[in-house]
């Protein structure tokens, strides 16, 4: 599926590549960013390729990586109208002031200002909630958020790392009110990362959610950098985060032999089998070098065998919280004794003896 087969996000008229291009990398403010003349090299290899959605966060970089979005689109006028360009909200950039950030309606409508201003632009295609504010009513952000879609400042709302919960009783709000609901949930999901299965997944498909899925090469884990029995260079971010444990090993071996039988790199392969999951519209990249996201970009075109797909499925399989097993695999037995429904074969969960007796 190229950068030009456009995918619709959730319930919504939206159009989106099936790549989104992150740029959380934008600006060497933390340290460990790519510096301007390559971040921007790295959007036109992306608008090049055919891809229209952009992806930033006001906290990026201090406000930087918005501010390069911003620069480059304006020394190409006629551009923006081209491309879905959508920036988060909640991070403080303004530390020691309680409303600097966060979800409240005083927070919500400044931080959308100041993107604006940063990224040149009149409006924001998708304003994105970054985290759940646990002080904040959520009927108070949904309802700024409302005010902003009515003032023309941005066109659609998304959900970022929000529990599945609170996410299903945002999108019940937003509609029992009549306010403008998302369309959109971003998370992190990869090989190693697949708890979002158990509950944020589903709610996402039930409340008409597009899933756009953040680091799924897990901080570079399945890039192709890390082997066994290699030493790995890291940066500072990943210095973070620490270094795979034995489970994540197991799954990076089966990741580099997939990938060797399909003729891929290890990041290609990842991606794809990310890209191909269940509810997933679009697959949120970043890099830190042009030739980075060029391998990742060439990922697109990659369709992974079933065998190799159900090969990573399985050394991959998380633990999910009750009830979620339960659900996927006692429930469907229970409810239909042994019928096929949907084109899945059921049980028969207790024995029912030789008889035929009901009671």
């Amino acid at each position: 599926m190229p950068l030009d087969s456009f995918v619709t996000l959730g319930r919504s008229g939206l159009r989106i590549s099936p790549y989104t291009l992150g740029a959380m990398t934008f600006g060497e403010d933390h340290g460990w960013g790519a510096p301007v003349a390559e971040s921007e090299a790295m959007i036109s290899e992306y608008l090049e390729r055919g891809g229209n959605s952009i992806a930033t966060a006001n906290i990026y970089t201090n406000g930087h990586s918005e501010k390069i979005i911003g620069d480059f689109l304006a020394a190409r006028p006629g551009l923006r109208e081209r491309i879905v360009l959508g920036s988060k909200f909640f991070g403080n950039l303004f530390p020691g002031d309680p409303n600097g950030g966060g979800a409240g309606r005083k927070a919500v409508v400044a931080q959308a200002e100041e993107s604006l201003r940063r990224l040149g632009t009149d409006y924001l295609d998708i304003y994105w909630l970054h985290n759940w504010d646990r002080g904040v009513p959520i009927d108070e952000t949904l309802r700024a958020l409302d005010d902003l879609v009515t003032a023309g400042k941005i066109r659609y709302v998304g959900l970022s790392d929000l529990p599945a919960w609170k996410a299903a009783e945002a999108q019940v709000v937003a509609h029992f009110r009549g306010w403008t609901p998302a369309i959109g949930m971003q998370l992190e999901y990869s090989l190693l990362e697949r708890t979002s299965e158990g509950e944020l997944i589903p709610m996402a498909a039930e409340h008409g959610l597009g899933v756009l899925p953040w680091s799924p090469l897990k901080s570079g884990w399945l890039s192709g950098k890390f082997a066994r029995g290699t030493d790995t260079v890291d940066t500072l971010r990943g210095g973070l985060i620490g270094g795979p444990g034995e489970q994540d090993w197991r799954v990076i071996d089966v990741l580099h032999e997939v990938a060797a039988e399909a003729a891929v790199t290890p990041a290609a392969a990842a991606l794809a089998w990310v890209a191909a999951r269940p509810g997933v519209t679009s697959v949120l990249i970043g890099a830190r070098r042009l030739d980075q996201l060029k391998a990742n970009l060439d990922a697109v075109d990659v369709e992974l065998p079933a065998g190799l797909t159900e090969r990573l499925g399985e050394v991959s399989e998380p633990a999910l919280n009750f009830p979620a097993v339960n659900n996927r695999d006692l429930a469907p037995a229970l409810a239909f004794a042994g019928a096929t429904v949907d084109g899945r074969r059921t049980t028969v969960p207790l024995p029912r003896g030789a008889g035929n007796v009901r009671y």
